[in-house]
């Protein structure tokens, strides 16, 4: 997962404490991700429509990069490789850190939970008449759906840079909300940051860039950095950062 410069970064001054994207990323960061975008321009292997060439028929879906410089214990300098969520499909490359917590394994609990909701839906949809039979249907439908979404956040464990590990939920708990909201955990930054501490990497500096056409209800913009959300990252990299 380790990326040496293709470059010399001798004359790159390297930050002290730890630099997150605001308006401008860190110099080491523009350098970086000018080499994880070559990267994506010259690889078309991840079976994924970010809308940039016409001949691919799968839906349109931007993405969200982040790259993560790290200094190793051995003192060399380098960065980590991430996206947000999934890419076509698949949640694991060679070249990209991996999730906190890999839902798509075979097997999973999720698998089977959405299996089991999707059989609930179409037991719904056949039901028309019966408007009881239906009020009861949703309800253990949302029930089901509930309990799954809860046993999803309870494998989300983040790590600090003092090693402590906090549960998901209690991140957000912590934070004043009642339910970390869906996705959170699976951010480009929060799965740099926890690889790179699960491994006693140093991390230095931190940037994120979409990648592809925006969703018609975003402004995200091909090739732009980007600050980490509030809503799912915010609270996550309160406790990350302690």
């Amino acid at each position: 997962m380790f990326t040496l410069f293709k470059v010399d970064i001798e004359q790159f001054q390297i930050p002290e404490v730890l630099s997150l994207t605001t308006d401008m990323p860190h110099e080491l960061c523009l350098l970086a991700a000018k080499e994880l975008k070559q990267h994506l321009s010259q690889n078309q292997f991840f079976n994924h429509n970010f809308g940039l060439k016409e001949e691919n028929d799968l839906a349109i879906i931007g993405k969200m990069f982040g790259v993560l410089i790290v200094k190793l214990t051995t003192g060399n300098l380098g960065y980590l490789s991430g996206f947000s969520g999934k890419l076509g499909g698949k949640n694991t490359y060679t070249e990209f850190v991996p999730p906190v917590f890999d839902l798509l394994t075979e097997g999973s609990f999720l698998n089977a939970g959405m299996q089991k909701l999707n059989r609930m839906n179409e037991e719904i949809k056949a039901t028309k008449l019966d408007h009881n039979k239906l009020k009861e249907l949703k309800a253990v439908r949302r029930i089901h759906s509930t309990t799954l979404q809860n046993k999803i956040f309870d494998q989300y464990h983040l790590l600090n840079q003092a090693g402590m590990s906090k549960s998901l939920r209690g991140i957000f708990s912590n934070a004043g909300y009642k339910n970390p909201p869906a996705g959170a955990g699976e951010c480009a930054g929060i799965k740099l940051l926890q690889y790179a501490f699960l491994h006693n990497m140093k991390p230095l500096a931190l940037a994120e860039f979409w990648w592809g056409q925006s969703p018609k209800s975003a402004t995200w913009k091909h090739g732009q950095f980007y600050p980490c959300c509030k809503e799912k990252c915010e609270p996550i990299l309160q406790h990350m950062l302690t």
